[in-house]
C-alpha cells in the first residue's frame, strides 16, 4: 500500500470518529517531507537515538516544511472529509528547552543543536479548537522562552500535550506494526506489556532506535494521569477504528 492511501486511510478514521462525537487531537510529524528539502538544500540528514540533529539551517527548513507545508495539507485534507479542522504551530502550545548533547555508542558526544523537550505544555488553544467542534492538527514544533524555534521528536510533543490534557487515549502510528520481540518476525508482537516492562526492553535492546523516545515519552505520560497508549502500524487498513472498535484491537498496548 502506497504511503499517501496509508496517510488517507488514516484521516478517514480521524473524519469518522469525529463524526461520531470523539475528540481527536492530531499531532503529526513530517520526516521525509524535511528530508526531500534537506536534500534539496544539499543538507544530509543526521539522527541520534532516533532524533534529528537539527543546526541553523536545518531548523528553518523544518520549522518551514512543518507550519507552512504538512500542516495546512492535512487540515485541507480533513476539510475535504467534511471534518472543520483547526492548524496550530506546535510553538503556539510548547515551550522547549534545549536537549544537552548526546553520546553515540563509540563514546562521541553530539550536539543537537535546536532540539528540544516539552518543558512546558499550554493546551488552551487546543482546548478551545476542541470545544467549538474543530480537531486541531497540531505541528511538532516548540519555542524556547526567547521565541526561537526548535524540533521536538512528534511522539514526545503528542505524549506531553496528551498528559496535558489529559487524553483519554494516545495512539502513536508508524511504519511498524507495534512493539515486536523480533523486527523480523511478525508473529512475534507484543500485544500488552505494563511502562514498568518498558525499560527491560530498552535494557534488552529489544526497543531501539526511534522507538525508544516514542515508549519513553508514552510512559511518562501514563505517569502523569493519562489512560493507556497505543502503537499501530500505518499499513494496517484503518488500524485507529480498528483499535477504537474491535475487542482484541492492533498493535500494542501500553498500561500504566
Amino acid at each position: 500500500m502506497e504511503a499517501f492511501d496509508q496517510v488517507a486511510l488514516f484521516l478517514e478514521d480521524i473524519a469518522f470518529l469525529d463524526a461520531v462525537g470523539i475528540k481527536v487531537v492530531l499531532v503529526h510529524g513530517g520526516g521525509k517531507a524535511i528530508n526531500a528539502r534537506m536534500k534539496e538544500h544539499g543538507l544530509a540528514p543526521q539522527f541520534v537515538g532516533g532524533l534529528r540533529v537539527t543546526d541553523a539551517a536545518t531548523i528553518e527548513i523544518v520549522r518551514s516544511v512543518l507550519d507552512e507545508e504538512v500542516n495546512p495539507e492535512i487540515v485541507s485534507q480533513l476539510a475535504k472529509l467534511g471534518v472543520k479542522a483547526l492548524g496550530i504551530s506546535g510553538s503556539q502550545v510548547f515551550t522547549a528547552n534545549r536537549i544537552p548533547p548526546v553520546k553515540t555508542p563509540d563514546g562521541r558526544e553530539i550536539d543537537l543543536g535546536f532540539v528540544g523537550e516539552a518543558e512546558q505544555v499550554n493546551p488552551d488553544l487546543v482546548r478551545q479548537a476542541l470545544d467549538s467542534g474543530a480537531v486541531p492538527v497540531i505541528s511538532p514544533l516548540g519555542a524556547l522562552p526567547a521565541g526561537e524555534p526548535m524540533n521536538i521528536n512528534a511522539d514526545v510533543s503528542a505524549a506531553a500535550l496528551a498528559a496535558a490534557l489529559p487524553a483519554t487515549k494516545l495512539i502513536f502510528l508508524s511504519d511498524v506494526p507495534g512493539l515486536m520481540r523480533d523486527p523480523q518476525d511478525p508473529n512475534s508482537l507484543i500485544h500488552t506489556l505494563s511502562a514498568a516492562q518498558t525499560e527491560e526492553l530498552i535494557e534488552r535492546g529489544i526497543i531501539a532506535g526511534g522507538m525508544i523516545p516514542k515508549v519513553r515519552s508514552a510512559t511518562k505520560a501514563l505517569a502523569h494521569g493519562l489512560g493507556k497508549v497505543h502503537l499501530l502500524g500505518a499499513n494496517v487498513p484503518h488500524a485507529v477504528l480498528l483499535e477504537a472498535f474491535s475487542e482484541e484491537g492492533v498493535g500494542t498496548e501500553i498500561l500504566p
